[in-house]
């Protein structure tokens, strides 16, 4: 069942007043984020490398009430643009995504009682268009996925509605300095740890907004971390942050929500300290993998940043080095039951993984 757009704000004697209605869109915002618990710390217990020093934790994006990491993008995006007077009442919001930020800001667009529509890819699994329309978002097609920009603008000027952009904005939207951030709510949950300070933090990028944030408050914070993006096959990011050129094009990522064709301007290659390219069929076997580890489902990214988690594990083990190494759980696998989490459409799509698995379970030991 669909759900409805919300009624309009309840009048009053200024109810006509546009900052009324700013006024008004701000502190449903806030009030849903009250209504909120913080997100939950998980601990790997891996006795392989808790016996030398080393611990990894994985903080569990994937119980906001859109399900994933980008409900916080959402917010912070909507924030800033009401902040900037770029949405009013009635707005339109347009964003170019066929996955979970598209899903994060249909339900805020429906808080606000604001249309929404997704510019997306034809090939858009039915499963995400499904997602999107439940939140009362509807999807607009595009023949390939670098269409996808241009068809946005095109749709914001043709409803007067506004064109969200998260590539752009996702790294400038959120408070870096702190303010309920994901890198302060991080650190805040790691004090009682045996090493409180992580010696790394593992991200993917596909608007490059998240690693952007923790760079700049472990920088700010002047502690001793380092931030680690993990970046899939098919991914620009690996070959921008190595070489700076900003023109660089490559084919895209096959593992959802993470990895990008061209060099987005939320990627700041010099908050990064390291990059791991992860060949796709290991970031669905470390999806298996870590899934069996929990003993519940985890999306594709989730394993993507596993595996950048267990090389930098072995690499601490072999200097004698003690710490800790703290990632995200993106979103759970149940949104992939039809690909990611099915044998033969995996097959189907990268081939065997057998020789993956293997180096999983081997990189676990």
């Amino acid at each position: 069942m669909k759900h409805q757009p919300l009624a309009p704000f309840a009048p009053s004697s200024d109810a006509c007043t546009s900052s009324h209605w700013l006024h008004e869109a701000i502190a449903r915002i806030e009030a849903d984020y009250q209504r909120s618990a913080d997100t939950h710390l998980i601990p790997l217990r891996l006795p392989a490398f808790e016996h030398s020093g080393i611990d990894l934790y994985l903080k569990d994006e994937s119980t906001h009430p859109t399900g994933s990491l980008k409900h916080r993008l959402a917010r912070s995006l909507f924030l800033y643009a009401l902040c900037n007077g770029w949405v009013r009442e009635g707005s339109t919001i347009v964003e170019a995504s066929s996955g979970s930020t598209a899903v994060s800001e249909a339900y805020f667009a429906r808080l606000l009682g604001l249309p929404f529509v997704a510019v997306m890819p034809r090939s858009t699994s039915p499963e995400k268009v499904a997602q999107i329309e439940f939140h009362g978002g509807r999807c607009h097609f595009v023949d390939s996925a670098g269409a996808v920009y241009d068809a946005a603008r095109e749709v914001a000027a043709q409803t007067g509605g506004h064109y969200m952009d998260q590539f752009t904005y996702a790294e400038r939207a959120t408070d870096w300095r702190g303010n309920n951030n994901i890198a302060e709510s991080m650190f805040t949950q790691m004090q009682r740890e045996r090493h409180p300070v992580p010696r790394w933090i593992v991200v993917g990028a596909g608007t490059g907004g998240t690693s952007a944030t923790i760079g700049r408050y472990v920088r700010y914070q002047r502690h001793a971390t380092q931030v680690c993006v993990a970046d899939p096959a098919g991914s620009v990011f690996s070959a921008y942050h190595r070489t700076g050129d900003a023109t660089l094009t490559a084919p895209g990522s096959r593992i959802e929500g993470i990895g990008r064709p061209r060099v987005e301007p939320s990627f700041i290659r010099t908050l990064v300290d390291r990059m791991v390219e992860v060949p796709d069929v290991e970031s669905v076997a470390a999806m298996r993998a870590l899934s069996q580890l929990l003993g519940r489902r985890v999306g594709p990214s989730t394993g993507t940043n596993f595996v950048a988690m267990l090389a930098l594990a072995h690499e601490m083990r072999a200097r004698g080095e003690r710490g800790s190494i703290l990632s995200l759980l993106c979103d759970a696998g149940e949104r992939y039951l039809p690909t990611y989490c099915d044998a033969g459409w995996v097959e189907r799509s990268f081939g065997d993984c057998t020789a993956a698995q293997q180096k999983i379970d081997a990189l676990l030991t």
